[in-house]
């Protein structure tokens, strides 16, 4: 460790001392907790006292945003890819996090689990068929539904949202906290990593507002997910049970989820989080093995490897922001895409570098740039490719009627009606999401409460079990104020302030790494 990181080490124990509190049992960072608390409670009390007003203001922010501002969405996101690329192939890869002698905590298929449980797996679940089947009939780059390469285009659209610029993202803020917190020293909240840039300044409010933005950020990127898969699964129990579909359904399913999800909070990560990751990879890795030896299994890995090279040849208009005209694909997609990953980005970012000490800068930047990403088009492919294809030979298809119908959460469902043994494998699709949701609760509490401890990781239970609260309370806020396009709406808020936070992480970042190799 260089004398400037033992330095930090120093004046980080005293930080964390000097700006902790204990209240009513907790112990809490005496700003940020405080400011993040109340105002979350005052948006609950908002949003459920007045759902028609919390509607209109999401909405008006989401198309102001969308309008006005795609530009720097975009080119924000390609420049976090592009920053991943240099340090691969740079000198700074070399650097383990931890120091030179530090040895991985978990095993690979840990580490991979708990990356893509936390990551993308209940997006995936709600968005996999729906989504390639939606770019197929509305094509990106305006290219005509007609066209034949509208199936190649849309799967290359759909592998866009949720390959490697979802995960330059947040491998840049895991990489970042993960130096600062394990080799610097430093606390694992957001603002350890600009203490290049601001120095000890970071224990000040500069300090203060970046971990508020995080929290904040956190919260409302989470609650979109949550909202998510609350809506798909009352929609799975309208469809296997009958149970009606109403949103006093979608509220009792957050609430039950909910109270599962303190239960693993309160066990904790290895017991908690590691156990339940392990069982979503496994359920999940059984679901998609299910749908490709069910389908046309060597044209889906084909397929599979065929849409890997049309997403790259796509790839840089996709990630072109000017002079676009596919308004659709590109304001109410890319852009609501590119805001949710820098809302989700403290919360994957912190729990990333958790769990990834031992680890060379070059090895977790791959790993999390190339698995994740791997296992996305295989995902894609498998369901949403498979999807089309039905469609694209028998010219109808009930997936691609409720899909134009806008019913967003049953395209799943009505996918796996087409393949054997479907009441087993909707059943289990259903259970896959609600882990999925419990998974994300219970790590999304956990990083959130680290945030707002000041860093802390070993806090009492009582502050972890109010932010698992909170965070379902705010999905049935956004949920009853209005629905889908509040919770996208709520991403595109809170991810507009963090992306200037995320930018300059990179140069401090930067000079942080230049510092270990020194």
């Amino acid at each position: 460790m260089s004398v400037i990181g033992s330095n930090v080490v120093s004046t980080a124990k005293h930080a964390v001392g000097e700006h902790n509190v204990f209240l009513l049992g907790m112990d809490v960072h005496r700003r940020v907790f405080p400011i993040s608390a109340v105002t979350v409670i005052v948006f609950v009390i908002f949003g459920l006292s007045y759902p028609g007003e919390a509607d209109r203001l999401f909405n008006g922010a989401r198309s102001w945003i969308t309008v006005n501002l795609d530009w720097l969405f975009v080119l924000g996101a390609n420049f976090f890819l592009l920053f991943s690329f240099y340090l691969i192939l740079s000198p700074l890869g070399r650097i383990r996090i931890g120091g030179i002698e530090a040895k991985p905590d978990y095993s690979y298929m840990s580490w991979f689990a708990m990356m893509f449980a936390a990551g993308v797996g209940i997006g995936l679940m709600f968005y996999g068929v729906l989504e390639p089947v939606n770019h197929t009939l509305h094509p990106p780059l305006n290219i005509s539904p007609d066209d034949p390469s509208a199936a190649a285009a849309g799967l290359s659209g759909s592998i866009y949202h949720w390959g490697l610029h979802a995960w330059g993202i947040y491998c840049i803020v895991g990489l970042s906290l993960a130096i600062f917190h394990f080799n610097k020293g430093l606390p694992l909240t957001v603002r350890s990593a600009f203490y290049p840039l601001l120095g000890e300044r970071i224990w000040g409010w500069p300090g203060h507002v970046i971990d508020i933005l995080a929290v904040f950020a956190t919260l409302f990127g989470l609650a979109t997910s949550l909202g998510l898969g609350a809506q798909q699964i009352a929609a799975g129990l309208q469809y296997l049970f009958g149970i009606e579909n109403t949103d006093s359904t979608k509220v009792v399913v957050v609430i039950v989820i909910t109270a599962v999800a303190l239960f693993s909070v309160i066990r904790g990560m290895d017991k908690g989080v590691k156990l339940l990751s392990e069982i979503n990879v496994v359920m999940a890795l059984g679901l998609l093995l299910f749908v490709i030896a069910a389908g046309p299994t060597l044209a889906l890995l084909g397929g599979a490897i065929e849409a890997l090279v049309e997403y790259l040849v796509y790839l840089p208009k996709l990630s072109n922001p000017a002079a676009r005209t596919d308004t659709y694909f590109y304001h109410d997609w890319t852009i609501f895409y590119w805001a949710w990953w820098i809302a989700w980005s403290p919360f994957v970012g912190v729990f990333i570098a958790r769990v990834s000490r031992g680890r060379t800068v070059r090895e977790f930047l791959l790993c999390t740039l190339l698995v994740p990403t791997s296992v996305c088009v295989l995902w894609l492919t498998a369901f949403g490719g498979s999807a089309v294809n039905q469609f694209m030979q028998l010219g109808e298809s009930a997936v691609v009627t409720v899909v134009q119908q806008g019913n967003t959460e049953l395209p799943l469902f009505y996918f796996l009606e087409t393949l054997p043994l479907n009441d087993i494998s909707s059943l289990l699709a259903l259970f896959l999401i609600v882990i999925f949701f419990v998974t994300s609760m219970d790590s999304g509490s956990l990083v959130i409460d680290s945030i707002a401890a000041g860093g802390k990781l070993d806090t009492p239970v009582g502050q972890r079990v109010f932010w698992c609260t909170f965070e379902g309370l705010v999905a049935i806020a956004l949920m009853l104020g209005g629905g889908l396009t509040a919770l996208q709406g709520a991403s595109l808020v809170s991810g507009l302030p963090f992306l200037l936070v995320l930018l300059m992480m990179i140069v401090s970042l930067h000079k942080g790494l230049k510092e270990e190799l020194r």
